[in-house]
């Protein structure tokens, strides 16, 4: 029976995973218009600082792709009815963007809500990684349960209540692989970074935790908080061991109005 349920997750996984990837590659890889009547729902949600609500608005974002637009995807995530695309976006203007994109897929396997988040591309990090390398396959999926967990517990002892006493029940003070273009590998990296944000009067603080997405090793959460001004925080975290070893983000304004009413989470 439970491998009966495992092979219904797995399928639903991949499923939904080819819904995104197939709709995603002939929006905004081929830049057909025409595909949002294939792919969106009548109904689709859109959460995004860049475009409007609706079915309608996606055509209109589409059919106006620059000819030299192109996007690079790094990594996949589906949990459930959501799944995650990590990567990066030319042509959205004068620099590359990198962007989480989280959509909800409906029983009809239509496009039916979109979140997103997007930085500009930084070409030298502290860290010298860039801010969407390293691995990319889920190699674990019978850990998702526990990596959430542990991820989630995380988010809210450390990330919402400032408690970094117990930062390395969560994080390997042996391996941290850093994304973030400011702060370097490891602990004492990350230290570094948010003493010198603090100086800058950025400081850390997330205020509520939205959606903890996840599969595998690998867990996203999607945040809400202040870094200087208010901000959306989706941090991608990678766990092996029990432990947090790697970690990609992006953290963006969250703008004073919205082409919607539907707010950014």
């Amino acid at each position: 029976m439970s491998n009966t349920k495992n092979n219904t997750k797995n399928n639903t996984k991949n499923n939904t995973k080819n819904t995104v990837l197939t709709a995603a590659g002939e929006l905004f890889g081929r830049k057909d218009p025409g595909a949002v009547d294939r792919w969106a729902a009548a109904d689709y949600t859109q959460h995004s600082a860049l475009a409007a609500d609706g079915p309608e608005a996606l055509r209109r974002l589409v059919a106006g792709l620059p000819d030299d637009f192109r996007y690079e995807g790094a990594r996949v995530i589906a949990d459930g009815d959501l799944v995650v695309l990590h990567g990066t976006y030319h042509g959205f203007g004068p620099d590359p963007l990198v962007a989480f994109d989280v959509f909800r897929v409906d029983a009809d396997g239509k496009l039916a809500e979109h979140w997103d988040a997007l930085t500009p591309l930084v070409r030298r990090t502290a860290s010298g990684r860039s801010q969407t390398d390293g691995p990319t396959q889920v190699t674990a999926p019978e850990e998702t349960e526990a990596n959430r967990a542990l991820v989630a517990r995380f988010a809210q002892e450390v990330l919402v209540g400032a408690d970094y006493s117990v930062l390395t029940d969560y994080i390997s003070a042996e391996t941290y692989h850093q994304h973030n273009p400011e702060a370097a590998d490891g602990l004492d990296g990350f230290g570094a970074a948010a003493a010198k944000w603090a100086e800058q009067g950025k400081n850390l603080v997330y205020k509520t935790v939205h959606r903890v997405i996840a599969e595998g090793e690998f867990v996203l959460l999607q945040s809400e908080g202040e870094f200087g001004v208010p901000v959306a925080y989706y941090d991608l975290f990678r766990v092996h061991g029990g432990k947090i070893v790697e970690h990609w983000d992006v953290v963006a304004p969250i703008p004073a109005e919205l082409p919607h009413d539907n707010g950014l989470f």
